[in-house]
């Protein structure tokens, strides 16, 4: 099964190559084939756990959102509401990532208080460096707010049980929040760079990628 990690990442380098000459139905295909590969490699490790059950779908609802981002382009008309849906798709794979792995967590509350600070600050630093529509805004800090607290969920857990799964897991969140500050940025900053965009996609499935292959060690 570990022949899907350089398929997928062939697959997303042919799929910003495509989205860079402006073939967006293309890339929009190329994008769902390079998620599907995080996703099987997702099920393939999967040891069916409830735990890694929720892993697993929150990866499928991450495929599902990245096909609508891109989709957006192909539909320009409809491009907002088709963004903001797919934010909400992504923001439901993140909740159920959260749920995998909050039961596990040794110190909740002080994680879910560090994660609201944390994004309160973030927030405020991003919102500084953006222009979007009051819509935007709020999903953005419902959809930074979800992840930040996973990322301290699975700090936390890394902190109180060291372990494969608790450190690649972690890591991989880590990877998944960062992509997602590379896109808001980029895609509302003064400034759209394709080389951010590669900044992006490159973070983004390396980390979807760890999180899957954490199951194998759960």
């Amino acid at each position: 099964m570990y022949f899907l990690i350089p398929l997928c990442l062939v697959l997303a380098a042919f799929m910003l190559w495509s989205e860079n000459r402006e073939q967006y139905v293309r890339s929009a295909v190329l994008k769902g084939l390079a998620s599907l590969c995080f996703v099987v490699l997702g099920f393939l490790a999967s040891s069916g756990t409830i735990t890694a059950k929720l892993i697993v779908t929150g990866l499928i609802f991450g495929c599902v959102a990245d096909v609508m981002l891109n989709l957006r382009w192909v539909f320009r008309e409809k491009g907002q509401m088709i963004f903001l849906v797919g934010i909400l798709v992504f923001l439901t794979g993140h909740v159920l990532y959260l749920a995998a792995v909050l039961p596990m967590c040794s110190s909740k509350l002080l994680c879910i208080l560090a994660g609201v600070a944390l994004t309160a600050l973030l927030m405020m630093w991003i919102l500084k460096r953006i222009e979007a529509k009051m819509a935007f805004k709020i999903f953005g800090v419902f959809y930074i707010g979800a992840i930040v607290i996973l990322n301290c969920v699975a700090v936390g857990n890394l902190i109180a049980a060291p372990s494969a799964f608790t450190g690649i897991f972690a890591a991989g969140a880590a990877l998944f929040l960062v992509s997602d500050i590379v896109l808001i940025l980029n895609t509302f900053g003064p400034e759209n760079r394709f080389s951010l965009r590669v900044t992006n996609i490159g973070l983004y499935y390396a980390g979807q990628l760890l999180i899957a292959l954490s199951l194998l060690f759960i």
